[in-house]
């Protein structure tokens, strides 16, 4: 083993040659490192390039830290994150220099038993810069994505909302005269019940006011005060959006299977998830439509002691994966004249209801599944024998 002032001796030596050699490590170093001119500030690269080679130098007869070494890889890291340079970039320019030395460290002269000692050194110095330079450059990245996406997050929620106050404006334009005008056409039924056409039109006007309350819901999403809660039987308002759909489930030649739990019980507003499966069934309906093969719609409950799950299907196009992930985000729409707002709206009202719902979709089915909790006191009730 060597004696320490004969390493002294040999750290010595190896950080003189390396300092007379500085300029031409540099100058190789740079002919071969990856750089982008248009967005890269060389002359800080080199500077760093120089700094590295000092450092390493000096490294011998000055034993400098971890904690030395961390401070430098932590500001090196920074200046690459704010020059947006990429890390597998910035990792190769410095395992370029590392190969460099050593490379020097050869040509040094000193005894190859003594040499392999110093390698060893280097390459523990450059692996400990590489892991905290790395560290630091991915620990800062991940935050500005962060404060990025936030920044997004919260543009879009402003717009949102500048966008809700506009459309309420608007829609409450739209509602008052159109509840003259269903009213006139009821006044109408009742006096001439043999008119023609009376009926396609009430029925035109009422998905009419469907969309409005749609836009309503989107641009005020209604307030714990503004709703109705009560006592509400699944079964019955499945089936009341049914009969309303019946005159487009016939034209469409659709077979429609229902399996319901009549005794379930949920406590909501009857209007709001009305008008969830609502909307559901008429994207279900609107779906099978573009397809020639046997048109079907299912509706299936399932329940457990705490929930109800409300299964609506089709067999229409498959929704890929991709369109899945956005399906719920406001105005996102996979309809080529779709508003992008219906399926924004259930996911507010089901979570009001502190329930859940998502979407599946394969080749064979599309499916959408509510989770709502039920109204045990009062199927508990039910399912009791009569005393």
């Amino acid at each position: 083993m060597e004696s320490t002032d004969q390493m002294d001796h040999v750290y010595q030596q190896l950080s003189q040659f390396l300092k007379m050699h500085h300029k031409e490590f540099i100058d190789l170093w740079e002919e071969q490192i990856i750089v982008h001119n248009d967005k890269d500030d060389i002359d800080l690269i080199r500077r760093n390039g120089s700094i590295m080679y000092e450092f390493i130098s000096k490294s011998f007869v000055k034993q400098l830290s971890d904690d030395q070494i961390q401070t430098l890889a932590y500001k090196i890291a920074k200046q690459r994150v704010d020059a947006e340079i990429n890390i597998g970039e910035f990792v190769y320019n410095v395992n370029l220099g590392r190969s460099l030395i050593v490379k020097c460290a050869n040509l040094s002269g000193i005894e190859i038993e003594k040499l392999q000692l110093i390698i060893d050194q280097i390459n523990r110095r450059f692996d400990l810069f590489c892991y905290h330079a790395v560290s630091r450059y991915t620990e800062l990245k991940d935050k500005k994505l962060q404060e990025q996406n936030l920044y997004i997050s919260q543009t879009h929620k402003d717009r949102l909302a500048i966008l809700g106050q506009m459309s309420s404006c608007f829609v409450h334009e739209f509602r008052n005269p159109l509840t003259s005008v269903m009213g006139f056409i009821k006044l109408l039924k009742d006096d001439y019940p043999k008119l023609p056409y009376l009926d396609i039109v009430s029925k035109e006007l009422e998905e009419l006011k469907f969309r409005i309350t749609q836009f309503l819901h989107t641009s005020r999403m209604n307030t714990v005060n503004e709703s109705k809660m009560g006592e509400i039987t699944i079964k019955f308002i499945l089936e009341e959006v049914l009969d309303f759909l019946y005159p487009s489930i016939i034209d469409g030649k659709i077979k429609v299977t229902t399996k319901i739990d009549p005794k379930i019980k949920i406590i909501g507003d009857q209007n709001e998830l009305k008008q969830v499966f609502l909307n559901l069934l008429m994207n279900a309906v609107d779906a099978v439509r573009e397809d020639e093969k046997q048109r079907k719609i299912g509706i299936n409950t399932e329940v457990d002691s705490e929930h109800i799950k409300i299964v609506i299907s089709n067999n229409g196009p498959t929704i890929n994966a991709d369109e899945v992930a956005y399906i719920f985000e406001p105005f996102y729409t996979t309809k080529k004249l779709g508003t992008g707002i219906g399926l924004f709206v259930c996911k507010n009202i089901i979570e009001k209801h502190n329930g859940k719902i998502h979407c599946l979709s394969n080749n064979d089915l599309t499916t959408f599944e509510i989770t709502l909790p039920i109204n045990k006191s009062v199927c508990e009730e039910m399912a009791s024998p009569t005393k």
